[in-house]
Formats: structure tokens, sequence, C-alpha cells
């Protein structure tokens, strides 16, 4: 009769503790923000979409978002800053695996982001970011870690100078561009480092005297501004 007595109570405290859970989630204030715990679905498979905590409306600590899938993998995390807007925000492969990282202000990327190769830890990319758009360098690594690419960018074009590598460090272009478009002086190398061409981009078109090699002997100049010899 005890045992019994005391199976239902514990039957009963546990009964509670699960109607307080989920009496406590996804609640509103006062004033109709979220606060507390929030969790929540996908609209059509009901399975979890995130989870984290507000604190009248402003999310605060660690949320995480989840995949729509039976596993339910970890597809992202968004760290908040107690005092701002920031959040440092981690997005993952199904495999747990990075993909890409760095902070969002006000659902903006801001700062550098780093992004590495699929299934691996090394950094494929580095970006940065002034109000969600490209400023400065960029730059590309090979799996290795030898950097394979430099372009510099202004509001989210490329501006400025650009240069392209092989993986032994052979310099295979040399570029500047305004606005997205070759502008300036260019060269262009073969894997073994011998010039291939060189001359001038006007708003990314060949113009004036180009040249052209042949195993690092040049073989042939045009005037790129002749309308006929725009296709070279």
């Amino acid at each position: 009769m005890f045992k019994t007595s005391l199976f239902f109570i514990f039957f009963f405290v546990f009964q509670c503790s699960n109607l307080l859970a989920q009496v406590t989630l996804n609640q509103l204030d006062s004033e109709q923000k979220k606060h507390g715990l929030w969790k929540g679905v996908y609209p059509e498979s009901k399975r979890p979409r995130y989870e984290g905590t507000f604190s009248h409306g402003k999310e605060i600590g660690e949320f995480k978002f989840f995949d729509d899938t039976k596993a339910g993998s970890v597809i992202a995390t968004r760290t908040f800053s107690l005092n701002d807007n920031v959040a440092y925000t981690v997005f993952y492969d199904q495999k747990k695996n990075k993909v890409s990282e760095g902070k969002v202000i006000n659902k903006l990327f801001e700062g550098q982001w780093k992004y590495y190769h699929l299934g691996a830890t090394t950094i494929m990319t580095t970006e940065n970011y002034i109000n969600g758009k490209l400023e400065g360098l960029r730059s590309v690594f090979f799996p290795s870690g030898k950097i394979a690419e430099e372009t510099n960018y202004t509001n989210n074009l490329k501006h400025g100078s650009s240069k392209k590598y092989s993986e032994r460090g052979i310099v295979l272009e040399e570029a500047n561009f305004k606005n997205n478009q070759y502008d300036g002086e260019a060269v262009f190398r073969d894997v073994d480092g011998n010039v291939v061409s060189k001359g001038k981009f006007t708003n990314g078109k060949k113009t004036g005297i180009w040249q052209f090699f042949e195993n690092g002997k040049l073989i042939e100049e045009l005037n790129m501004s002749n309308s006929k010899n725009n296709n070279r």
C-alpha cells in the first residue's frame, strides 16, 4: 500500500513538472513580447526549427536552428551579445562541420566572415563586411592553406587591385577593377609564370596596345581599341 501511494505521488509530481514546462514555453510578457524559452517548429512537418531564450522581446544567449529532417541536425547557432544587437553566427553542414562563421548585426553580415572547405577545418575564404556588403580584401585559399586569390571590394563590388595565384605561388593574373569591371593595367601568366598577355582595360574592355606572348616571347601586338580586334 505504501509503495503504491509513493508511486502515485511521484507520478503526480512528474505530470505537474511536465505541465509546468509546457505552460512556461513560448510565453509573452505584459507587452506581448516574447519572454523566456521559445521553441519554433516548421509549419508543415512540425519538426523543431529553433530554440532559444528571449528577454522581453530580445534574444539572449545561444539560439540553435535545426534542419527539417528526422535527425534534426543543428545547422546554425547564434550567440547574442547582452549589450548590443551582435549575434555571432556559425553555420554547419549535416555532419556537424563548420561551413561559415562571423558576426551578424541587425540581420546583416558585419566584420570578418570565414568560410571553410567542404567537410574540413581549413579556411576557404575570408571576407569583410560593412552593413551587409563586401568591403576591403577578400581572400581565397587552396585546401593546402596557400593563397589562391586576393581581390579588393567596395560597396559589394570588385574595386581595386586583384591577384590570382597557382598553388605553386605563381601569380596567374594581376589586374585592377572598377565597379566590378576590369579597369586599368592587367597581366596574365601561364602556370609556369610566363606572360601570356598584357595590356589595359577600360570599363571592362581591352583598349590600346595589347601584347601577346608564347613561351614568354612576344608574338603579336594589337590595338584593341580597333573594333575588329575586340574579340581577342
